[in-house]
């Protein structure tokens, strides 16, 4: 699974055999939490954890906001571009 990005402690991942929707998993504070990217403008939505608590896990949704557009292109440059996620 290759680190597409390191925000301080926090390592973002995206599997090279992954499915949509775009999605990144984070790594840190001694677990890890799935996140839906949204792309291309969203906020990312948390989808599961494993070992982390409330407060990480909000913690790393607010590190990711910032990268969203870059996490988005680097999903699409593995998979192609996909349609927005529509709830």
């Amino acid at each position: 699974m290759p680190t597409i990005l390191r925000i301080g402690h926090l390592r973002v991942a995206i599997h090279t055999n992954d499915h949509p929707p775009p999605h990144v998993h984070v790594f840190g504070y001694g677990g890890e939490a799935l996140f839906n990217l949204n792309c291309p403008n969203g906020l990312p939505t948390f989808r599961d954890q494993y070992r982390l608590n409330d407060s990480e896990v909000n913690r790393m949704i607010r590190a990711l906001v910032p990268y969203i557009p870059q996490l988005c292109t680097a999903w699409e440059e593995m998979y192609g571009k996909q349609e927005p996620h529509k709830p």
